[in-house]
């Protein structure tokens, strides 16, 4: 048995076949957990929301901000985007079925070595406060009364950027939203910044600090692996691993087998895949 975890396949879904095939991935015996992301820009969102989906046990996914822009154009907070290629799941018989199954899906989820999230980890959280708030959050997802009006309000708050114990409801909410589907770099107090998305070396602003080089980050003992930041072009160190390798702007989908710390990589557009062992 062993678990493979993927990066943002982001509806590259013939791209996800072919990796999942070079790795002779069996979901009768191995798991594949996944870094959110699963759709939109790429062309076959809804054919990977049903591949995955049908799964079942076989697959651990986490939510990322394109699942939930999705969940606000389901309910009409936000209008469909051409450039996102997801109207086909909105207009497909098994719509309803799909967005409910997006819907129990966590922000965190674990394993006894590894964390998987879409974007990071707040750095002011410990392991139990980041359990705790993912679940807050999922809590309110998954009941039929509040979700939409969670969707709704996550973007009249998405200023909230700054951690505190003492915040609640919905500030509460959208921070924890934000930091695990939206951050990547954080000011040195720890407040969150989500505008820059280019790599480290090219950002100009000197006092913008990925969020997994703050220096004072609690430490989680489990390595977190992570999407979201196609920038960071497979970033690893002894605590995180950045899965998100652009596949769907033309580079390639990445997975890594845990047991055996080998990486997978997929070409764009059908190209040959290629096996990388993982550095030492």
């Amino acid at each position: 048995m062993s678990n493979y975890i993927v990066g943002d396949v982001q509806g590259c879904f013939d791209e996800l076949r072919l990796l999942l095939s070079c790795a002779s991935f069996d979901p009768s015996k191995d798991t594949l957990w996944l870094t959110g992301d699963l759709i939109a820009r790429g062309p076959k969102s809804l054919e990977t929301l049903r591949f995955i989906k049908n799964l079942g046990n076989a697959a651990r996914v986490v939510l990322g901000n394109h699942e939930l822009h999705l969940l606000a154009v389901s309910i009409g907070v936000k209008k469909i985007e051409k450039k996102d290629k997801t109207s086909k799941i909105l207009f497909s018989e098994d719509k309803q079925e799909l967005l409910n199954w997006l819907r129990f899906q966590p922000l965190m989820a674990e394993h006894e070595e590894f964390i998987v999230c879409h974007a990071g980890i707040s750095p002011q959280w410990t392991l139990s406060k980041a359990r705790a708030a993912a679940r807050e959050v999922e809590q309110q997802l998954q009941k039929q009364k509040s979700w939409p009006w969670l969707i709704k309000n996550m973007y009249t708050h998405t200023t909230q950027k700054v951690w505190s114990n003492t915040l609640s409801g919905i500030k509460h909410y959208c921070y924890t939203i934000n930091a695990f589907t939206r951050m990547r770099f954080c000011y040195s107090n720890g407040e969150l910044d989500m505008k820059h998305k280019h790599p480290p070396s090219e950002v100009r602003n000197k006092r913008l600090i990925p969020w997994f080089k703050i220096p004072w980050r609690q430490p989680l003992d489990k390595t977190i692996l992570f999407g979201h930041w196609a920038g960071l072009d497979g970033y690893q160190d002894s605590n995180v691993i950045a899965l998100d390798t652009g596949c769907v702007w033309g580079k390639t989908l990445t997975m890594l087998c845990w047991e055996s710390k080998t990486f997978f990589a997929q070409n764009a557009l059908n190209k040959q895949s290629k096996l990388i062992n993982i550095k030492s």
